[in-house]
């Protein structure tokens, strides 16, 4: 018998569980068709951004121009039947252009009064395409958003829509004109996301599906409360001692001021907090029920270790000089687990 680990969500019924867990994963196969029509290849990356939205989190899409970041946000909004906006983060943006602000009106009786203009964040699905580019006090109002689910105007809070999440991008490349997001502000994402380039037979299939006279379009597959509703039930699912034990051991040991391990204490200046090992645990569960399982293993933690750790660790300053790269101390971390 497998050993499960308390939560305070795990008194459901088995039975009604796994009915839930099945029909859920039938839904979520059918939201992979649709938007498999649409975005070609980047099976990873449509998987994961996934999982953060079951997750209830916000992901960081990280790669280079022009490899359809903002295509699949678009696609989730549609297929998920969310209201989608999408902001262009600029160096001269204003944190009112992103949560609104009050104007001044007057009524046709001379009385005047100010009104709210919510801004793009209130919505069910943001795309901030290029997060980096805006100043760190227009990053600040997005990061309350993100945490809090509701802004505040001139000392009143409007909450924000439910569901409601962020699908930022990054350029890794280019990094003129750009503020580093800080490490309050990345920890708030619960997997960063690499976009890598397609392989030749997606991009083959992208370029007959995109340049023709008709281009497919995404069918909806699900609606805003089923996702919520869906969120829930993950947050419900059994998690087994042995995939517990697999998370702590990771993230602690990610921690150079305590790892057993030479190479994090060697190359790392910093680890990641409980909010790591919070992000694992409901994205394994995530990752589980969209392969059909009812519950998560130690293969689902090594599969989001890195998207969920390379954002919320460092190199030190020797590390850099030797070329070391932050995958090969992931991969190292992970080796202890398999």
């Amino acid at each position: 018998m497998i050993e499960v680990a308390e939560t305070a969500t795990s008194s459901s019924d088995p039975a009604t569980l796994l009915a839930e867990a099945e029909a859920l994963g039938d839904r979520l196969a059918r939201v992979r068709e649709a938007i498999g029509k649409v975005i070609f290849g980047q099976q990873e990356v449509v998987e994961q951004t996934l999982i953060t939205l079951l997750s209830g989190g916000h992901a960081l899409l990280v790669g280079v121009p022009g490899l359809g970041k903002t295509k699949l946000v678009e696609t989730l909004g549609a297929v998920l039947g969310l209201d989608a906006k999408r902001v262009q983060f600029t160096p001269d943006l204003m944190p009112a252009d992103i949560i609104g602000s009050e104007v001044l009106e007057e009524s046709e009786a001379g009385k005047r009064a100010f009104r709210f203009l919510p801004g793009p964040v209130f919505c069910q699905l943001l795309m901030a395409d290029e997060i980096n580019r805006a100043s760190p006090r227009t990053q600040s109002a997005l990061l309350q958003a993100m945490q809090e689910h509701r802004v505040a105007v001139a000392g009143v809070v409007h909450p924000l829509p439910a569901p409601f999440h962020v699908l930022a991008t990054q350029n890794p490349i280019e990094q003129e004109g750009t503020y580093p997001l800080p490490e309050a502000q990345l920890d708030r994402f619960l997997l960063e996301v690499e976009v890598r380039y397609p392989d030749e037979a997606a991009e083959r299939a992208m370029l007959l599906a995109t340049t023709g006279a008709r281009e497919a379009r995404p069918v909806q597959a699900m609606t805003g409360p089923e996702l919520v509703a869906a969120q829930a039930l993950i947050r419900r699912l059994p998690v087994g001692e042995a995939v517990l034990d697999a998370i702590l051991k990771l993230v602690r040991g990610a921690r150079p001021d305590s790892s057993p391990m030479e190479a994090v204490r060697k190359h790392l200046a910093w680890g990641p907090g409980p909010r790591a090992a919070q992000a694992l645990m409901l994205a394994t569960r995530a990752r589980a029920v969209m392969d059909g399982r009812l519950a998560p293993s130690v293969e689902d933690v090594l599969a989001l270790a890195e998207p969920v750790l390379r954002h919320r660790m460092a190199l030190n300053f020797s590390a850099r000089a030797e070329g070391v790269r932050l995958a090969e101390v992931i991969e190292a971390m992970t080796g202890e687990l398999a």
